[in-house]
């Protein structure tokens, strides 16, 4: 089990990452949380489905474990859904000394952590990611329920005692969450590492070469990435906002198409090409586009926008991203891949390059 430490301004925690660990909880949580009086276990439908019992058995140790069950996809990151949760603790009688788990993906993370952050003001919890996505999500403590009006919304910045990844978890995920995942480590290479942009580029042909040490790596390149943005910028008020390159056009796409039907993934990977068509636009780059879009495409990828989508709503969307100032877009975009950039982009340009994909999508 090897570990990292992810350093913020306001706490620093353990990362642990290894195969067939789960075993090894509760020793983390002694280490991290030794007072901890009862335990909650968020979890979603599919993950209690598979492991469920394996992590009630991990906590045997411990006299008062809760487990609460959410249903499965972005749903689950509702005001309703987060209530009921903060409902259960309440009845449970969870006190200071209770300890949250945030058992499951992105989803899972953000709303447990969320829940964490609120309850009584603030208990403390960990993260025991079971997606590829997660890696991303569950470091650096940004904790989020969505709006209608859009994504991650209401929220706020709040770290977690550790994080424990056990990859062993990964094994029964779908084509479609390594695909999601998937998306988020190529984020990390195009934003901060040409090295390790070029060894995914060699490297992972199609998402079943992304196993064992393979996976192992680019968990650790992607973390690492992650982690040194968040040690220089926790609450996003400079350099983290890179970590949002292709999320204003894909977190739109995403509300336009309704949560859950296009995965997160695969939304940013469509809002990163677009990133780079605007960074070409503007004159300062020249992305080979369309040889990244039919990388792309080797995993399955949809590469362009969905048709039935209107570049008016997308902008709308674009226009309330947490970036944006008085409705005007701000993108992360690239100089070349390692060197990214936040500017304003003119609506003009943005719908006129919206028009142009939408054209290419029918």
């Amino acid at each position: 089990m090897e570990q990292i430490q992810i350093e913020t301004e306001s706490k620093t925690y353990p990362l642990y990452l290894g195969e067939n660990i789960l075993s090894e909880l509760p020793s983390v949580i002694k280490d991290v949380k030794p007072n901890t009086s009862q335990i909650l276990v968020l979890t979603d439908e599919a993950v209690n489905e598979r492991y469920g019992d394996k992590m009630i058995e991990a906590l045997a140790a411990y006299s008062t474990v809760y487990k609460y069950v959410l249903p499965s996809g972005e749903q689950a990151k509702s005001f309703d859904h987060y209530y009921a949760c903060q409902t259960f603790a309440l009845e449970k009688q969870l006190d200071r000394n209770a300890l949250i788990i945030a058992f499951g993906g992105g989803v899972i993370g953000d709303l447990a952590g969320f829940v964490a952050a609120t309850y009584m003001r603030g208990i403390s919890f960990i993260q025991v990611p079971t997606t590829l996505l997660a890696h991303d999500s569950a470091v650096g403590g940004k904790v989020a329920i969505n709006h209608e009006l859009g994504k991650n919304m209401i929220g706020a910045f709040f770290q977690p005692e550790a994080v424990f990844y056990d990859i062993d978890l990964l094994n029964t995920l779908p084509e479609k969450e390594w695909r999601s995942g998937f998306a988020e480590v190529i984020k990390h290479a195009l934003i901060h590492d040409v090295e390790f942009y070029q060894w995914l580029k060699t490297t992972i042909k199609t998402l079943s070469d992304l196993r064992e040490d393979a996976l192992i790596y680019a968990l650790k390149k992607g973390i690492s990435v992650k982690a040194a943005i968040v040690k220089e910028d926790e609450m996003e008020a400079g350099v983290r906002a890179h970590l949002n390159f292709g999320h204003t056009l894909g977190h739109a796409i995403e509300s336009e198409c309704g949560y859950g039907k296009i995965s997160h993934g695969e939304a940013v990977a469509i809002g990163m090409l677009f990133a780079m068509d605007v960074s070409n636009a503007l004159g300062k780059t020249k992305f080979p586009v369309s040889e990244i879009a039919s990388w792309f495409k080797q995993f399955g990828y949809q590469t362009s926008i969905p048709s039935h989508l209107e570049k008016e709503r997308l902008l709308k969307k674009m226009q309330a991203d947490k970036k944006s100032k008085q409705s005007d877009v701000y993108m992360v975009l690239l100089e070349e891949v390692g060197q990214p950039y936040v500017q304003k982009v003119e609506n003009d340009l943005i719908l006129t390059l919206l028009s142009q994909q939408l054209e290419n999508s029918n």
